[in-house]
């Protein structure tokens, strides 16, 4: 974090457009990471290396904000609400957080914002009284999927697609974007399988769909530990380039199974732009600048498709952001 001179100019501008008036003498805005399940637990993940150096980089460009990046330790909602709790008695004047649970911490971030600005990024609860929302629309990410499908399947045929939980947001979201485009196509998902974030698990399915149905002519990933489960079933199989493969997320494995070719393609998100977005909204919000929250109340960061044509540029662009 990084101390701030009380009376420079940008200072007294963002004081004199307070929000709610009850801004601090110092705009500090902290960033709530969530965390990425797996079997062995929670685990801090790139995706949140990568955010947080976008934070850093708002923060550098702001004299007048101080920003600070925490991730709880647990991963659970009562471990944000604890940290909440922590941030709100230190005077925090606004928090971008990341929900795990985002039904069930409504009432949460609801409190929260009577306090402080508050607003969701990478995960969102829309019910809740959050100013607004900052990351992906899955459902345009999930489009952006079935594209690559029909592209991949130009004859089409019957696919399979894994997750590791549907009543996750982010999960039906995804899905609901890829059956929107395959609709009316030649193209069939014989069934969706979840994992419950077990990677083990997730390899099994994926062998049990080769052997159970080797009709099938492509497999989809919708979470980033997916992509390699998928990856690692079909070679053991010995059925690499037989099947497509469409993956989510940018896995050192998967980004080595789009430049070997083994996977069609995967779409990606761009966190660095969800950390770096955040707080220069929240700065803007915090100034009185309300525009800085659409009419929807969502700023949407568009995903990237990555194919084996421009692979190794966005690895080594994604290797720089991971401090690699």
């Amino acid at each position: 974090m990084r101390n701030i001179r009380e009376d420079t100019p940008k200072f007294k501008n963002l004081i004199g457009g307070n929000y709610e008036n009850n801004i601090s003498q110092r705009a500090h805005l902290c960033v709530f990471a969530g965390s990425c399940v797996v079997s062995t637990g929670w685990w801090w993940s790139d995706f949140w290396t990568i955010a947080r150096k976008g934070t850093e980089k708002a923060d550098a460009e702001l004299d007048d904000t101080t920003v600070e990046f925490r991730i709880p330790s647990e991963g659970t909602a009562a471990d944000q609400k604890r940290q909440i709790d922590d941030l709100l008695a230190k005077g925090v004047d606004g928090i971008a957080l990341s929900p795990v649970d985002p039904d069930n911490q409504t009432q949460l971030i609801n409190d929260t914002a009577k306090r402080v600005l508050v607003v969701t990024q990478d995960s969102d609860a829309p019910k809740s009284d959050r100013a607004f929302y900052v990351g992906t629309d899955n459902v345009a990410a999930g489009r952006q999927a079935g594209g690559l499908i029909k592209e991949a399947l130009p004859q089409g045929g019957k696919i399979m697609v894994f997750v590791g939980k549907l009543d996750a947001r982010n999960a039906q979201e995804r899905l609901q974007g890829i059956r929107e485009t395959l609709q009316g196509s030649n193209i069939e998902i014989i069934d969706v399988r979840t994992d419950d974030t077990d990677r083990v698990r997730a390899k099994s399915n994926v062998s049990d769909t080769l052997v159970r149905y080797p009709e099938v002519v492509g497999l989809v990933g919708l979470w980033s530990y997916n992509g390699p489960a998928i990856l690692n079933a079909v070679k053991e199989s010995n059925k690499a380039g037989q099947v497509k493969i469409i993956a989510f997320d940018e896995e050192d494995e998967t980004l080595g199974g789009v430049k070997q070719g083994a996977i069609f393609a995967t779409v990606v998100q761009q966190p660095y732009e969800f950390g770096y977005q955040a707080i220069k909204l929240m700065h803007q919000y915090l100034r009185g600048d309300k525009s800085a929250a659409p009419a929807s109340k969502q700023v949407f960061v568009p995903t990237l498709v990555i194919k084996q044509d421009s692979v190794d540029a966005f690895t080594q662009k994604i290797n720089q952001l991971r401090g690699r």
